[in-house]
C-alpha cells in the first residue's frame, strides 16, 4: 500500500529520549516504514502548552536541530521535501519523503519575523495551538476560548503569503471561523475526527468539516481512541463511523489519515506503523480500492502539489 500520514509525534519522542529516527521502540520508525510502496510522512514538532516567548522558539530550534540531524542520517532512504514537485521526483526516485510540520505556533515566540524564519527552515504546515491558549488564539481545551487574537490574523495572512499551510486541528470553535475569515488559501485538520459520531472538543463539526470541503483542504483521521469513541480504547473498526459520515458529507477527495503517533496511545489493533496496512485492508473491504487509497494517500498526495506554487 501507499500511505501519506498527516501528523506523527515521533520527533519530539526521539529528541526527548534521545532516541534514532531510522530504529527506535516508538510507534513509528523509519526501518519499519520501508514496507510500504510509497511513504510520505509529516514530522511534526510538538510545542507544550507551558512553553511561550523566546523559550518556545529556542525549544523549537533544538528540537529542529535533532530532526534535521536524524534525517540527513538517514537521506539515502527517506528525503526532506519542501514542495510538491520535490515530493514527487522523490517518489519517482523510490525514496521515502519526509515533511516537516509545527504543533503549536507558541514556536513563533510571539514574533512575526519568525514565520519566515521557520519556512525557510523547511516548516510547510503549522497547527496554530495545541490545547491552551497561546499568542496566536485559543484551542479547544481553553475555557471560554476565544478566537485569533489580532497578532493571529496577521500570522494566517503570513502563512497564505508565504504559502504555509495552516492547520486547525486543536483549534477552538471560535478560532476555526476566524480562520474561515481571514485565510484566503485552503487550510487542513491534520488529525481530527467527527465530532458528530464522538462529541470531543478536539473533533469536527459537520458545518467546519463542509467548510474544509469547500475549501479544497484536508481533513486527517485521528487513531487515538478517546477521538473516536471516547474511551481509553478502541478497534481500528471503530473509526470507520467517521469516515463513512465524512464520506457522506461530500469528503471522499478531503479525507486522510493523521495517525497521532507517538503522541497518543493507539487502538489494540494498530498500536504502531506495522499495522497500517491491516487498516488499509479493512478500509479495502468497506470502501473499495478507489476510495481507500484516495484515503491512504492520493488526496493528502494531491493537496500537496500546492506547496510551493
Amino acid at each position: 500500500m501507499k500511505y501519506f500520514d498527516l501528523h506523527c509525534d515521533t520527533a519530539t519522542e526521539c529528541f526527548e529520549k534521545r532516541l534514532g529516527l531510522y530504529r527506535n521502540n516508538l510507534q513509528l520508525s523509519i526501518e519499519r516504514g520501508l514496507n510500504f510502496e510509497e511513504w510520505v510522512q509529516v514530522y511534526a514538532i510538538w510545542m507544550n502548552d507551558n512553553l511561550r516567548g523566546e523559550v518556545a522558539y529556542e525549544h523549537f530550534c533544538k528540537v529542529y536541530s535533532y530532526l534535521l540531524l536524524e534525517l540527513q542520517k538517514n537521506e539515502a532512504v527517506m528525503q526532506l521535501c519542501t514542495s510538491g514537485r520535490e515530493i514527487n521526483e522523490a517518489l519517482e526516485k523510490g525514496k521515502r519523503v519526509a515533511l516537516l510540520a509545527v504543533e503549536g505556533s507558541a514556536a513563533l515566540g510571539g514574533k512575526l519575523e519568525h514565520i519566515e524564519d521557520l519556512y525557510n527552515k523547511g516548516i510547510r504546515f503549522m497547527t496554530l495551538t495545541w490545547n491552551g491558549r497561546s499568542e496566536v488564539a485559543d484551542g479547544c481545551m481553553q475555557e471560554s476560548a476565544g478566537g485569533l487574537t489580532d497578532f493571529g490574523k496577521a500570522v494566517v495572512s503570513e502563512m497564505n503569503r508565504l504559502g504555509m499551510i495552516i492547520d486547525v486541528s486543536h483549534l477552538a470553535e471560535k478560532g476555526f471561523w476566524d480562520v474561515v475569515s481571514h485565510s484566503d488559501q485552503p487550510f487542513i485538520a491534520t488529525h481530527s475526527n467527527s465530532k458528530k459520531v464522538c462529541d470531543h472538543p478536539r473533533n469536527l463539526s459537520d458545518e467546519a468539516f463542509k467548510t474544509i470541503v469547500e475549501r479544497k483542504g484536508l481533513v486527517g483521521m485521528n487513531f487515538y481512541p478517546t477521538f473516536i469513541n471516547g474511551t481509553t480504547e478502541a478497534s481500528i473498526k471503530e473509526l470507520l463511523p467517521h469516515i463513512s459520515h465524512f464520506l457522506e458529507l461530500g469528503g471522499e477527495n478531503v479525507i486522510a489519515l493523521g495517525s497521532d503517533f507517538d503522541g497518543a496511545t493507539m487502538p489494540m489493533d494498530l498500536p504502531n506503523i506495522e499495522k497500517v496496512e491491516c487498516f488499509y485492508n479493512e478500509l479495502v473491504k468497506n470502501y473499495g480500492k478507489i476510495i481507500s487509497d484516495k484515503i491512504c494517500f492520493k488526496n493528502a498526495l494531491n493537496f500537496a502539489n500546492i506547496l510551493n506554487k
